[in-house]
């Protein structure tokens, strides 16, 4: 059956800003600088700007902008970065790629996030940083996070991945860290129309010292003073960021007004994501978990619904983390067996959120 309610339509998502886009698109071609240049300094500016942050830096992608923050640290090799157990696989990517060791910390089974209080008995004597990552949209919780950081003296790595304007008792995700790292990959809330991603820091030493990561370890042409990268945020995606980062907070109202529908009427057999007044949930993913999520994902589709599982296999069940297999990490397994992502987009309508609760309750 074809769906009639797609999970996601990035053609239909992104209709409000093709005649923008155009326009932005031919100035693009007429101008022809295409590496960073204007674009992706004016982008930068903003998006600094929008966090209330003097400093960031475009990079090609979300893992880039993990790796590149990481890089920035210059920790010894073997070090130790505190990590969710339910994240997505690129949060611990970036830390093995930069000859560093993930030690996975159980999530708060109800917000999915890094539980604080199982934190420190994951600490040791290699322990130099702490990555939260804030899942599905939703903060941290960052209070007794910071608490730990500061009393051990350990660096803080936001991946921020899915949390664009998001916030934890009224402050913005990403400007709680030492770094955090932004991805623009389509279908985040901020999403370009291709590969991109960013990184916040807080002082001016970092921010050089990135924005050479990520251009060959050169601050001028064919000057190398750092082993870098090669990971620039291109000309034509900043541009057409610029275009949306002004819809950013339109485009998170719409989707938390869908949200309160599914929240409202749907059957309390569905386990649907916390609701605290400490903060804005801004559901780049929408979940409910259920113990028959694969045949509930099967009858939706029956009924011309589309859905997503973030994510199908745990992290420490992935063969590229084979050295992790035999490790036991219950509440992620539990998650990832039992979560089921629903439309949520600022490409659907009430009508459609409506029909999906419709569907799910008669199931129920």
């Amino acid at each position: 059956m074809s769906l009639t309610i797609p999970y996601e339509s990035l053609k239909t998502l992104n209709k409000p800003f093709e005649t923008e886009f155009k326009t932005k698109f031919n100035n693009f071609l007429a101008h022809g600088w295409y590496i960073l240049g204007n674009e992706v300094a004016v982008f930068e500016k903003d998006f600094a700007a929008y966090h209330h942050e003097k400093y960031a830096v475009g990079v090609a992608n979300g893992l880039d902008a993990l790796v590149l923050s990481l890089r920035c640290c210059n920790f010894p090799e073997g070090s130790e970065v505190i990590v969710p157990s339910n994240t997505y696989i690129a949060s611990i990517l970036a830390v093995l790629q930069c000859k560093l060791i993930p030690v996975f910390v159980e999530p708060d089974i109800q917000t999915y996030n890094l539980d604080p209080k199982k934190i420190e008995a994951a600490i040791t004597a290699k322990t130099v940083a702490i990555m939260v990552v804030h899942l599905y949209g939703q903060c941290c919780e960052m209070d007794p996070i910071l608490t730990i950081t500061k009393k051990i003296k350990l660096k803080l790595i936001e991946d921020c991945a899915q949390a664009h304007g998001a916030t934890y008792k009224g402050r913005l995700a990403g400007t709680f860290g030492d770094f955090a790292a932004f991805s623009f990959y389509p279908t985040k809330n901020l999403g370009a129309l291709g590969d991109a991603g960013a990184v916040i820091c807080k002082t001016e030493s970092d921010y050089e010292i990135l924005r050479q990561l990520r251009n060959y370890g050169s601050e001028k042409k064919y000057h190398n003073n750092l082993v870098g990268y090669n990971s620039r945020l291109d000309e034509i995606q900043a541009s057409f960021l610029s275009i949306k980062l002004p819809y950013l907070d339109q485009i998170n109202t719409h989707k938390i007004k869908l949200a309160g529908l599914y929240h409202e009427k749907l059957k309390e057999t569905f386990i649907r994501p916390v609701v605290d007044q400490d903060f804005k949930h801004v559901y780049h993913i929408f979940n409910i978990r259920h113990p028959e999520r694969d045949r509930i994902k099967s009858y939706l589709s029956d009924n011309g619904i589309g859905t997503e599982i973030h994510y199908p296999i745990a992290p420490h069940q992935q063969k590229a983390l084979s050295a992790m297999n035999q490790m036991d990490f219950p509440l992620s397994s539990e998650i990832h067996s039992t979560t089921l992502s629903l439309p949520c987009s600022f490409a659907h309508t009430e009508a459609d959120i409506l029909h999906v609760i419709d569907l799910l309750n008669a199931y129920a």
